[in-house]
C-alpha cells in the first residue's frame, strides 16, 4: 500500500508543478482563481503533513502563497510526504485538532488519500477555472499521468 500512495504523491507533485508552470506564463489572463485554489491545495497538503508529524503548521489553509514559491513549497510537502510514507506505518493513528480547534482522530492512511483526494477536487475547479478565461485547461486525469 505504501508504494501506491508513493506513487499518488508522485502524480500529485507532477500534477501541481504543471499549474504552477503554467500559471507563472499565463500572465496575461485573470487566474487569480486558480492561484488562490492552488495556495489552498499546497497549504492543505503542508497542514496535514504537519498534523501527521505532531508539528505546528507555519500556513493558513486559504494563505495566498506567491507564485514564485509555490514550486519550493509544493517541493517541500512532497519531500515530507515521502518522509513520512518511509518511517510511519500507514495504520498509525493521528490526534489533531482541526481550524476550528475540534480534536480527531484519523490514520496516517485515511489522512493521506484526503490529500490527494482534496488536490484532484480542486484541480478540477481551476481547470473550470482556465476555461472561463480562455486557457487551455491542463489534463491532469491519474490514468494520464500512468500512460
Amino acid at each position: 500500500m505504501k508504494a501506491f500512495f508513493e506513487n499518488l504523491f508522485q502524480y500529485t507533485d507532477h500534477f501541481n508543478t504543471v499549474l504552477i508552470q503554467r500559471l507563472l506564463t499565463e500572465q496575461e489572463a485573470d487566474l487569480s482563481k486558480s492561484h488562490r485554489l492552488l495556495s489552498h491545495c499546497l497549504n492543505a497538503h503542508h497542514i496535514w503533513n504537519k498534523r501527521i508529524l505532531g508539528e505546528q503548521p507555519e500556513v493558513g489553509v486559504w494563505q495566498l502563497i506567491p507564485l514564485t514559491e509555490m514550486l519550493d513549497r509544493n517541493e517541500e510537502n512532497y519531500q515530507h510526504t515521502q518522509r513520512i510514507l518511509e518511517e510511519l506505518d500507514l495504520d498509525t493513528s493521528v490526534s489533531y485538532t482541526n481550524s476550528k480547534g475540534d480534536a480527531f482522530h484519523n490514520t496516517v492512511q485515511d489522512i493521506l488519500f484526503q490529500v490527494v483526494n482534496h488536490s484532484s477536487y480542486h484541480r478540477a475547479q481551476i481547470a473550470t477555472d482556465f476555461r472561463e478565461h480562455g486557457v487551455e485547461p491542463v489534463a491532469t486525469d491519474y490514468i494520464l499521468y500512468k500512460r
